[in-house]
């Protein structure tokens, strides 16, 4: 019984008390409805401080280990409820119990057809969603995963827009069909290596040749290139965001793309080093295509959102960059860029979402001029824009200098990539970054009010300044104060870079 009222069991299945309040609601109490749905996020989000105040800084491993006889098949095969937190995992779980209610707050006013629905299939996804970060069993973690899909299908498919069901569709997949690989290759493991725990399985895999390393790899690879997405797996991408709704595109930039880099950092690097030094190279090809990618596709956006989704392929590219510069500076940064990320594209969604509200367009010829009529959303808009396009001193300056920084380390002797391109085609990524963003800005608001439309436009009230500030003072902190979030990461990263040290070594 001590296994139900652990910590991590707690945080992970609490918004699961949200779900069955709401199913003794009626449809018609929508500000009951929304009440509960805020509340049960919050509670979580305060338990997830709790785990945080539990875990040891300094150490390296998992923490607040749980592992109990859960699934017993035959005398030989065995599934257990094994979860347990390290650094990196914490860093995003608290990063999803941040982000779920700020974009259930977002919905207050925009969702007003099916609440109560919406409300439990967000409170669902919360639940995956941890429970991806926490689940240290392949067959957990992989129940887990495909949950995810089911809430973000009808969110997108019930509230989004007018191509919501081909959205919906492409997106599920999308993801469906990489997913089946990676079970192939947890059927293989499990069978092979005798277990499902990650733990064994990364003391274990050691003894499997370099050719089924690489197949498994791959396996793995494919399920989480296309969540990132990694180009040229990313077509879903666009389509989903533009359909979803403003809080279903918030959390699908902010968390449900993490669960790929996530996956990557955890199994791939984690469970397969030798085979992620020889395809480290061929990744990282595909993170600068996507940084370039990204960026150009989005400056030729005339939808405001649209412009946003397609510059998470140039941000996740960065991702991708430095966890295949397979050093600690570059994995270390790509972390925190997941954070930066979810941060600061979550808050470019939620002023969109605002101004969409307000005119129900999101065609950036509709607008000029807004700063004269919304001052304060004109200066919030601004922050989060610099924020994204890494100014020094915001949030994505310190993200991004690190994978550069382990781009360019990797090219040093002892390196696995042995080249210095990757590091500049990234920093031009950044250039480019600069140019979409400010772009967007200039269209939305400087110049003269063009629009008669928009002379009445209202500007923030309390309700979208409450839910903004959160995340300005993380922009500000992470870009200011870094260390807290690094120290977190370091003991981690420093043992998991050691790892692929090694295997490039051994592999020479």
């Amino acid at each position: 019984m001590q296994y139900l009222f652990s910590t991590l069991t707690v945080v992970t299945f609490a918004p699961l008390v949200g779900v069955v309040v709401l199913l003794f609601l009626r449809p018609e109490q929508k500000n009951a409805i929304r009440w509960v749905a805020l509340i049960t996020s919050l509670a979580t989000f305060l338990l997830s401080l709790v785990m945080l105040g539990q875990f040891n800084r300094l150490a390296p491993g998992l923490q607040l280990e749980i592992n109990a006889p859960w699934i017993r098949i035959g005398s030989t095969w065995q599934i257990g409820y094994h979860m347990a937190v390290d650094g990196l995992s914490l860093l995003l779980i608290l990063l999803t119990t941040f982000l779920t209610p700020l974009s259930i707050a977002s919905t207050w006013t925009a969702i007003e057809e099916r609440v109560k629905e919406f409300m439990i299939f967000f409170l669902l996804l919360e639940v995956g969603m941890t429970g991806v970060f926490m689940a240290q069993d392949l067959f957990l973690f992989y129940i887990f995963w495909e949950f995810t899909l089911v809430p973000m299908y009808f969110l997108i498919g019930i509230w989004g827009g007018p191509r919501k069901i081909y959205a919906a569709l492409k997106f599920f997949l999308y993801t469906m069909a990489g997913s089946i690989l990676m079970l192939l290759a947890i059927l293989y493991l499990g069978i092979t290596l005798g277990t499902f725990s990650v733990p064994e399985i990364i003391a274990r895999a050691g003894s499997l040749d370099l050719t089924t390393q690489l197949l498994l790899f791959w396996g793995f690879a494919a399920a989480f290139a296309i969540k990132v997405p990694i180009w040229p797996l990313h077509s879903w991408l666009p389509d989903a965001h533009v359909e979803a709704p403003t809080a279903g595109s918030v959390i699908l930039a902010g968390v449900l793309l993490k669960l790929g880099t996530y996956g990557f950092v955890r199994f791939n690097l984690g469970m397969f080093p030798d085979a992620a030094v020889r395809a480290a190279p061929v990744l990282a090809v595909l993170g600068v295509i996507g940084i370039l990618y990204g960026a150009i596709v989005s400056y030729a956006q005339t939808d405001a959102k649209k412009l946003v989704a397609y510059s998470s392929v140039s941000h996740l590219g960065f991702v991708i960059l430095g966890l295949f510069a397979l050093n600690a500076q570059g994995i270390q940064g790509a972390i925190l860029q997941m954070v930066n990320h979810g941060i600061s594209t979550g808050a470019l969604f939620l002023l969109v979402g605002m101004i969409y509200e307000r005119r129900h367009t999101r065609d950036m010829a509709q607008f000029g001029g807004l700063w004269k009529i919304m001052p304060v959303y004109g200066a919030l808009f601004l922050i989060v824009v610099l924020s994204s396009m890494g100014l020094p001193g915001l949030n994505g300056f310190i993200g991004e200098f690190a994978i550069l920084l382990g781009a360019w380390g990797a090219g040093q002797p002892g390196g696995p990539l042995g080249s210095y391109l990757y590091a500049a085609f990234g920093a031009l990524g950044v250039i480019l970054a600069a140019i979409y963003l400010l772009w967007l800005f200039q269209r939305l608001f400087l110049g003269e009010v063009t629009n008669e439309k928009n002379r009445g436009l209202s500007d923030l009230n309390r309700r979208e300044i409450l839910i903004m500030i959160p995340l300005i003072v993380l922009i500000f902190w992470i870009g200011l104060y870094p260390k807290p979030f690094l120290d977190l990461l370091s003991p981690s990263v420093e043992h998991l870079a050691s790892t692929l040290q090694a295997a490039a070594v051994a592999l020479r």
